[in-house]
């Protein structure tokens, strides 16, 4: 398969949503292609292009930007001024005040953000919504075109048997806002100290618990750092989600949407298909008990 250049895809896109927003998009580069587009801008200006039909999710994500500022949790800001997203061909754009110079956050860090935020009373001036643990698996299943009929057949089956078990799921903690992609690359630290909650767009009311999974999935299911550093984050949150018994069911959705993430990604990226057959054989049982070997962030 032949790699496809996603900037021929999305620049004209952002070149047109930039007309719209009065923004010059002149020097626009390339930071990632990913579930979204990341442009950096001169002003300094970051653009993120969404996936068509993703208007909801971006109106929300602005919204939420603009409370967290209100309400004095650390988080990245609107460009203000511009009416946002700027909806071109079904994909909603959106514009970010660019943070200094920064890094992904430690564990520790994004337990302290996640519990600041769990600890917020919800947002009274627009409805956040509930969480949606299997949003847009179905299209990922089904646009995975370069995978035979027998995989996406498993995926259909064990997307179906996830839905049946949240249905009856165990309650836990009493819900509240979350943040709903809590990892390192979502907590980041500047520079001067700072730190900043970043991709707000599934923030929403749901169980605590599903931020804590994340940090939980690290050592349990791939082994990625030690025993130590996850009871830093157990004991910073106050909480070790592994000892509840619903914990194994976030884990396995949690553990679908990084597989159906990497199926997506290996679309445009061929060089992400190894890694998404590597999930997939996990979960369907080759490659024995957890934790796994071989999970690796994509690129």
């Amino acid at each position: 398969m032949t790699a496809i250049d996603p900037d021929l895809q999305y620049r004209p896109i952002l070149e047109q949503a930039c007309t719209l927003a009065g923004i010059d998009a002149a020097n626009a580069t390339p930071l990632r292609f990913s579930e979204n587009a990341i442009y950096k801008l001169s002003g300094p200006i970051i653009a993120r292009v969404g996936r068509p039909g993703q208007h909801a999710a971006a109106v929300r994500e602005v919204q939420t930007a603009q409370w967290l500022e209100s309400s004095g949790l650390s988080a990245v800001q609107t460009i203000a001024g511009i009416e946002q997203p700027v909806i071109v061909a079904d994909r909603p754009v959106t514009f970010w005040q660019e943070l200094p110079d920064h890094r992904h956050g430690t564990i520790r860090q994004v337990a302290i953000m996640i519990r600041e935020l769990h600890h917020l009373s919800p947002p009274t001036s627009f409805p956040l919504g509930h969480i949606e643990p299997f949003v847009r698996l179905d299209q990922r299943i089904e646009s995975a075109a370069s995978f035979d009929d027998i995989d996406r057949a498993w995926m259909r089956n064990h997307l179906t048997r996830l839905r049946e078990r949240w249905e009856t799921r165990t309650e836990g903690l009493p819900w509240c806002v979350i943040h709903g992609d809590a990892w390192v690359g979502n907590v980041v630290s500047t520079d001067d100290g700072r730190t900043f909650l970043l991709d707000l767009e599934r923030t929403s009311i749901g169980p605590p618990e599903w931020d804590l999974v994340h940090a939980a999935l690290k050592h349990h299911s791939f082994g990625w750092g030690d025993h130590s550093e996850y009871q830093d984050f157990c004991e910073t949150y106050g909480h070790d989600v592994t000892a509840w018994s619903g914990f194994e069911l976030l884990r396995d959705i949690r553990e679908f949407r990084m597989t159906c993430m990497a199926v997506q990604s290996s679309q445009t990226n061929p060089a992400d298909r190894d890694q998404a057959l590597h999930r997939l054989s996990c979960l369907q049982g080759e490659h024995g008990a957890r934790p796994w070997a071989g999970w690796r962030p994509l690129a």
